[in-house]
């Protein structure tokens, strides 16, 4: 976090997610506690990150390339030609969502929704 927000303005999400909550990123996460801010977020909150589901979407398409990539310069290049394969206009559906999403998750007050 000192690296990426050298400020000290970055915050981190914990968001529950079982490798945020595993005692060695607990103990971890409690001892360095006053190097950031924490974003607390409700436990079993619903997703409201459409990047989540986007990235899902491009790695699941570079998993799927045969052969897989072996270095680092091929895993670029998968993404690049995976993302580049992604229909235009691609992310315009979830960013249209995002209205019903919030009002969802406003109606739930924060807890499960459909999304």
């Amino acid at each position: 976090m000192s690296i990426v927000h050298s400020g000290g303005l970055g915050q981190f999400q914990k968001d529950n997610a079982t490798p945020h909550a595993s005692r060695v990123a607990t103990k971890w996460l409690q001892k360095h506690s006053s190097d950031f801010k924490y974003f607390h977020w409700p436990p079993k909150s619903p997703e409201m990150n459409i990047i989540k589901d986007s990235r899902d979407a491009l790695l699941h398409a570079v998993e799927k390339r045969s052969p897989p990539p072996r270095t680092p310069m091929d895993l670029l290049t998968a993404l690049q030609d995976s993302w580049s394969e992604f229909p235009p206009g691609y992310l315009q559906t979830p960013v249209e969502s995002m209205p019903r999403r919030f009002a969802s998750f406003l109606r739930a007050r924060g807890g499960p929704t459909r999304y």
